[in-house]
């Protein structure tokens, strides 16, 4: 061998050293996102109207850092799950209300980068598991004939494809479901394998996060990993199993909570025996306020409050209905113990995961995300997003701004009362509250503050307008027009 040969092989070999210290340092990422839990329900949120016993999730904030201006992109389930994988508000897409119902085609177009394709590109191995519910088609195994919600059960049988489901969206692994709906209809990768009770979800997914763990440690131990985990609970069916049943001696939604905690709880047991607690940033979060199904009556008898000391619930654009719970664990980055104040939301993990990467969002990706890694580290959020966009069930918009928030509706634009249709005759066509001195928005200053409300409602149109809420290329909506006011 000659010396220009020795000199090339080492280069090589160099190369090959520096690209494994490089993936070695980019972290596991692990994304817990519950279903219908309010941001009461976790007692270290609440500790004066919270009795619902949540040690995981408490002992987590102790290592980690509570957020407690954290949104979700709506207040409801499809379009925030929309805005996490995307980085992009639901309602710039054909989905302007509601959420979807299954047996039909994905949401996300199959042209528009996630954060999980996003993070496949940077060497990652990317896994879910859990409830989709973003639309997707089920095909007959044996003709290819995309099928049909049945009659009967109204599942799809086992052995149907899912040939757009979140394989076809940047993901390596599935194991789950589409909603509570469908449930009882298990999903691997992109086939149907069982029917299974509701009841026991909850613990597959939790055992299936959990293996998932360890055989990454086991099989590819240099490869980092991503691990999304949308939960079904605490959303109906309200089923704990029934080794939980009656634990929290308040309800079996109480009970449900517990269980959910625990098994998160498992997630984490399974990040720190493996060794990966010191490279793995963990967030844990919910996709919406708590629901009505909680049964809000017989948990208040207990003292329990599931928006603490917010208004509304799920679906309303009040903040019960769309600010969540939001802790993230990351040693070495994040102080624990810390608190931080700025307000964020969950279309922010899309641009928080590139700019961990030290890359450049993809083109024609994540108009609506923000990196929050800066207040990781205790420091200001360096964005070009003025504010923040909020959404009701209904199409109700919000628009936040520093201490001040205006809702375009007149009551709760959700199923909380006052809602829209038994609204006051004369009440204002919309609301505007300073959350500094009144977090429950109790005081509508919209009639006595008209330069501010215009002033946030003129940022709303030009987000609205502009196809995205961030510098960057022209962007456009899927929708020529979007309606902002519902009510007028």
């Amino acid at each position: 061998m000659n010396q220009h040969m020795v000199v090339a092989l080492m280069a090589m070999i160099f190369a090959a050293l520096v690209s494994c210290i490089a993936e070695a340092a980019k972290p596991n990422i692990v994304v817990v996102l519950c279903d219908d839990l309010g941001y009461g329900d976790v007692q270290c949120l609440n500790p004066e109207r919270g009795k619902i016993p949540t040690p995981s999730v408490d002992r987590f904030a102790r290592e980690g850092m509570i957020f407690t201006d954290a949104h979700s992109g709506s207040s409801v389930c499809t379009p925030t799950r929309y805005g996490l994988l995307t980085g992009r508000y639901s309602w710039r897409s054909e989905l302007q209300s509601g959420v979807v119902q299954g047996f039909k085609p994905c949401l996300i177009a199959p042209d528009r980068p996630t954060v999980s394709g996003f993070l496949k590109s940077q060497g990652y191995h990317t896994g879910i598991v859990g409830k989709w519910h973003l639309n997707f088609d089920y095909q007959d195994a044996a003709t290819g004939d995309t099928l049909k919600r049945g009659k009967k059960n109204g599942l799809a049988s086992v052995g149907s494809k899912v040939p757009d489901g979140p394989i076809s969206r940047g993901f390596d692994y599935y194991h789950g479901f589409h909603h509570a709906g469908d449930m009882k209809a298990v999903i691997e990768n992109d086939e149907v394998i069982a029917h299974d009770d509701e009841i026991n979800m909850l613990p597959r997914l939790t055992r299936k996060a959990v293996e998932y763990i360890d055989d990454r440690t086991k099989t590819a131990a240099d490869q980092p990993f991503f691990l999304y985990v949308p939960l079904g609970s605490p959303h109906t069916p309200i089923v704990p199993s029934k080794q939980w049943q009656g634990k929290s001696g308040i309800s079996p939604y109480a009970d449900f909570v517990m269980q959910t905690d625990a098994g998160f709880g498992e997630i984490l047991a399974a990040i720190d025996r493996n060794g990966l607690r010191d490279n793995t940033l963990v967030i844990f979060s919910s996709d919406n306020g708590c629901s009505k199904a909680a049964n809000f009556n017989l948990l208040h008898e207990y003292g329990h409050y599931p928006s603490a000391n917010l208004r509304g619930s799920k679906a309303d654009i009040w903040d019960g209905g769309h600010r969540v719970p939001f802790i993230v664990r990351w040693p070495g980055v994040v102080a624990s113990g810390s608190t931080n104040a700025q307000t964020i939301c969950l279309t922010d993990l899309f641009a928080t995961c590139a700019d961990v990467m030290g890359e450049s969002l993809p083109e024609g990706s994540a108009e609506d995300s923000v990196s929050i890694l800066p207040a990781l580290k205790g420091e200001p959020i360096v964005s070009t997003r003025a504010g923040v966009i909020h959404h009701s069930i209904s199409g109700h918009f919000a628009y936040r701004l520093g201490k001040w928030k205006l809702c375009l509706a007149k009551a709760s634009g959700g199923w909380s009362k006052p809602t829209e249709k038994d609204a006051a005759k004369d009440s204002p066509e919309a609301q505007l509250y300073d959350l500094e001195a009144d977090p429950s928005e109790t005081t509508n200053l919209y009639t006595s503050e008209p330069e501010i409300a215009a002033k946030l409602l003129k940022q709303l149109e030009a987000d609205v307008q502009r196809g995205r809420s961030t510098a960057g290329s022209t962007a456009t909506n899927d929708l020529e027009k979007i309606k902002l006011w519902k009510s007028r």
